[in-house]
């Protein structure tokens, strides 16, 4: 099937406000298959994804060790019976996720308890289906039914999880379906958006006084914003949240969907901080590109918060812990584990930053006032007007000259003026060469 035979099913028979088709036919494209770094389209045309489709294909995509895990995992049984008649896998992934985040991070600690920590996972299909999980988790654990997110945050769609996810365009028309127990505080930023926000301490008095004001049982942070624009924190931020969640009795839900697995450099980002959160939400790169997402909890938390079953489950789906994503998911693990690609995104991450900034200063002698930040392979180009406004315009322009230059990237942030780069974590030098040298034909 051609990619405009293509689009036009989509158009007549998907619902709309879902696939943006630009009439000038210049996006999107139809994704045919993909391998590694590349994608080819239905015409045979070949790109360069800098996205990693979502930041899923941490690996690569079509990693052969994670696609011959799902095929024989089909072949033998593709379903189970969720909370019912369970599989070996589903347990098999719980103790690798126990193990891969509170084991090694109690491992980790300076000063290691008598009793190391152990994880405990809630399965789920979608990063937004996980922190509802966390959610759920925290008012039971807590007591306390109310919530702090932060502005920018993206936490997902589903009802539960729109009370944190902050864009308006989200939340439009539906406010009064929503339950109102989430408030947000602002998300400080480092380096040179420092001086566009909040201070750290004003972020402290800020948090502190929602805290008074309202019944708070957990606190939910992306360790760095993805969606929000690559808006990177100042050392110490969560830190800060841990410290408040520990005096005032609210639980530290991380959201990790879009920063674990190696994305920042490290595991997880929250160990740039060495910070342990009661709760941690996993997605995306689990798999390499199967719907399965996790919840992961402090053992103590969730055993608190979640009874032993009497043969009907409080929280649960049907396709929880499919089969075909467990297995996926463990070799996508080894995988990264193997090939050491965590160790590889810090590494190649610093080039890619490094690049990125010197497109800025390209941009800036043409005019521009361009922004480069980034931590391991997520990184993004923020792009300005001369008063400080978003400049979306010329973000947009190029994220659209660059997919005819046959490379894949995405807009982010509530403007959508910054260009965000999250390519698999076996991205070489040379393809990221060939985007910044794009770039800067295109800073001309």
């Amino acid at each position: 099937m051609s990619s405009s035979s293509a689009l036009r099913q989509l158009q007549r028979y998907e619902s709309r406000n879902v696939t943006f088709i630009d009439p000038d036919g210049s996006w999107p494209i139809v994704w045919k298959r993909a391998r590694g770094v590349r994608v080819w389209d239905e015409e045979g045309r070949g790109f360069l994804d800098l996205t990693a489709g979502f930041g899923v294909a941490a690996a690569g995509h079509a990693h052969p060790a994670v696609v011959r895990a799902g095929q024989r995992q089909l072949a033998e049984l593709p379903h189970a019976m969720g909370d019912v008649h369970p599989h070996a896998l589903k347990g098999r992934l719980a103790r690798e996720l126990s193990q891969l985040t509170f084991e090694r991070w109690s491992r980790n600690r300076p000063r290691r308890s008598a009793i190391p920590l152990e994880g405990k996972s809630i399965f789920c299909n979608s990063g937004s289906e996980a922190v509802e999980a966390a959610l759920k988790t925290a008012v039971r654990a807590a007591g306390k039914q109310d919530i702090i997110a932060f502005e920018g945050g993206y936490h997902g769609l589903g009802y539960g999880a729109l009370n944190a996810t902050h864009r308006a365009h989200f939340r439009e028309r539906l406010e009064g379906q929503l339950g109102g127990f989430g408030h947000f505080a602002p998300f400080p930023e480092a380096g040179q958006e420092a001086r566009r926000g909040p201070s750290l301490r004003q972020v402290q008095r800020e948090l502190e006084a929602l805290i008074r004001k309202h019944p708070v049982g957990a606190i939910l942070v992306e360790p760095f914003q993805a969606r929000g624009g690559i808006r990177i924190p100042p050392p110490g931020f969560l830190r800060l949240l841990r410290s408040l969640c520990d005096r005032h009795g609210a639980l530290l839900i991380l959201d990790e969907i879009y920063t674990g697995f190696g994305r920042t450099g490290k595991w997880f980002a929250c160990e740039h901080e060495g910070v342990t959160p009661d709760v941690v939400c996993l997605g995306k790169a689990l798999t390499g590109g199967f719907p399965l997402s996790a919840c992961v909890g402090r053992s103590d938390i969730m055993d608190q918060a979640w009874p032993p079953s009497n043969g009907e489950a409080i929280h649960t789906s049907t396709f929880l812990g499919n089969p075909v994503g467990c297995a996926m998911a463990l070799a996508q693990i080894s995988a990264l584990r193997n090939e050491r690609l965590v160790a590889r995104s810090a590494r190649i991450g610093k080039f890619l930053l490094a690049a990125l900034q010197g497109s800025a200063r390209d941009f800036a002698q043409a005019g521009r006032h361009v922004v480069a930040r980034g931590v391991g392979l997520m990184a993004g180009l923020e792009f300005l007007n001369r008063d400080g406004s978003a400049d979306a315009n010329t973000a947009l322009g190029i994220v659209k000259q660059l997919l005819q230059e046959g490379i894949i990237v995405l807009p982010e942030g509530e403007r959508s003026n910054v260009i965000g780069f999250t390519p698999p974590l076996t991205v070489s030098e040379a393809q990221l060469q060939r985007a910044t040298a794009a770039l800067r034909r295109l800073a001309r």
